[in-house]
């Protein structure tokens, strides 16, 4: 085993640990915003018992989502010094934007959003978390702008061994980008909806059987503007149950619309991870698509990627040999059966999720009562769409081996030279562990405050938009 194996799992490991926290924090962030803005148009004390609840799931997750990180960027400087010399003038540019912008504007107005509920007007106070939820946003678009570009180099020139950017705007706009960054967020919103759809499931659970014969109204509509909203009323369970359901069904339709775009992509600039994820060793015409090994639809592949069911699609093996005439002696197959499988389970699990969020707005359409089997169920698939997002990653990233810049720098050719097998082993072991801790750490609070349910302030006045709040800091977080 050498130094670059290791840096590759150590690479692997922390960015699938930080991408856990990521898609939820895309998506939560934009949930609670929802939430508290149908606060403040409604004055209904539900939907504020509502945002501070999710809201403080939304801040664990975020605080662990920067910790892990951090880490990320200074691996680049330590395990791949040489892929850092050679994209650091054009990969940089989008990571300083995402920092200065992006992140920035993320924290800052967070800070506001935790802080001010006390301080800032209530009009202002929404305006925060809008701002920090649009950040997360942005810092997304930025960091897959930079990820597109590996896969798909523009904008640049080779001069001395480094690539230079002569157009930032082509970097930004990268066709592959185009596809990705709604694709990635439209998933990230469904793994925010699925956590969402099984937490709410569990608070309804947890009400029936505290109270199972009390019959509780709906103060959905007819809550007063000032009344106390109660921490065992299933219809506010109810109320955020079915708005993550929309979310995820909608997202799920735009993770579809963009994968089929990112298809045709992969056609035409990725022709080796798209034959090994259908595992196709030979150039085709009319090519099957196979949903499993010995199931194949005839002439779907090539219709799925082309609009046209007799194109012909390439190969590994014939894409091999061309490869070695253009590049030279090497294997430029990624590994097949990796990008075969997360082909499957991210689009098995994908449309679970997507349809367990259709048939939930079916069972529970005109104010029926959340069925009790649909509950457990939804607990069951909490992990299936985070699962469909890290599959959805490794197809990505494996699937572009052995390449970290396509066509220009071998991922061999990328790793620090100076570091040792012992100094990655012993980073990789001390990373592993500690994630370990902080996922255990991570998963304990979740779980507290999600049993513990939420707190729930004393009836109160409602502010005018032009003063500030007189909630009192019992939820403050």
């Amino acid at each position: 085993m050498e130094a670059l194996d290791l840096a590759r799992w150590q690479f692997g490991i922390t960015t699938v640990y930080h991408f856990l926290f990521v898609p939820l924090t895309i998506g939560l962030g934009i949930f609670v915003a929802g939430l508290q803005t149908a606060w403040h148009r409604t004055g209904k004390e539900h939907y504020l018992t509502l945002t501070k609840f999710f809201g403080k799931l939304f801040l664990i997750n975020f605080a662990m989502g920067v910790v892990t990180g951090i880490v990320q960027e200074f691996q680049f400087g330590m395990n791949w010094s040489e892929y850092s010399t050679f994209v650091g003038d054009v990969f940089g540019a989008p990571l300083a934007m995402e920092a200065l912008l992006a992140f920035f504007l993320e924290s800052t107005f967070l800070g506001l959003w935790i802080f001010g509920w006390d301080r800032l007007p209530k009009r202002v106070h929404l305006a925060t978390i809008w701002a920090a939820a649009i950040g997360s946003n942005l810092s997304a678009y930025f960091i897959l702008a930079a990820n597109a570009w590996m896969k798909h180099p523009v904008g640049y020139v080779v001069e001395d061994g480094r690539a230079r950017m002569t157009d930032i705007w082509a970097v930004l706009t990268n066709s592959t980008a185009i596809a990705q960054v709604p694709h990635v967020v439209g998933a990230a919103f469904v793994v925010a909806g699925g956590f969402v759809i099984a937490v709410s499931a569990y608070r309804i659970l947890h009400e029936r059987r505290a109270v199972p014969a009390v019959p509780v109204p709906d103060t959905s509509t007819t809550t007063p503007a000032n009344a106390k909203a109660s921490t065992g009323d299933p219809a506010m369970w109810r109320t955020s149950l079915r708005a993550a359901l929309v979310m995820t069904a909608i997202a799920g339709a735009v993770v579809a619309g963009t994968g089929d775009m990112s298809a045709k992509l992969l056609h035409e600039q990725q022709p080796m991870k798209l034959a090994s994820a259908e595992g196709l060793q030979h150039d085709e015409s009319s090519a099957p698509f196979s949903p499993l090994p010995g199931v194949e639809i005839p002439y779907l592949l090539s219709f799925l990627a082309t609009n046209d069911p007799n194109a012909v699609i390439q190969g590994t093996e014939d894409l091999q040999a061309r490869f070695e005439k253009q590049f030279g002696p090497g294997d430029y197959r990624p590994n097949q059966a990796v990008v075969f499988w997360s082909f499957r389970v991210m689009v098995g699990f994908g449309l679970a999720t997507i349809g367990l969020s259709v048939l939930g707005l079916w069972l529970t359409r005109r104010r029926r009562p959340l069925p009790t089997w649909f509950a457990r169920i939804c607990l069951l698939a909490l992990p299936l769409p985070t699962l469909a997002m890290i599959a959805g990653w490794l197809l990505s990233e494996i699937g572009r081996q052995p390449w970290t810049v396509a066509g220009e720098l071998l991922t061999a050719a990328s790793v620090s030279p100076g570091v040792s097998l012992a100094e990655v082993a012993i980073s990789l072991a001390v990373f592993t562990l500690l994630y370990g801790a902080l996922a255990v750490g991570e998963a304990v609070l979740l779980i507290h405050y999600i049993k513990a349910g939420p707190e729930v302030p004393a009836a109160e006045s409602q502010p005018g938009d032009d003063e500030a709040p007189v909630l009192q800091p019992t939820l403050m977080y």
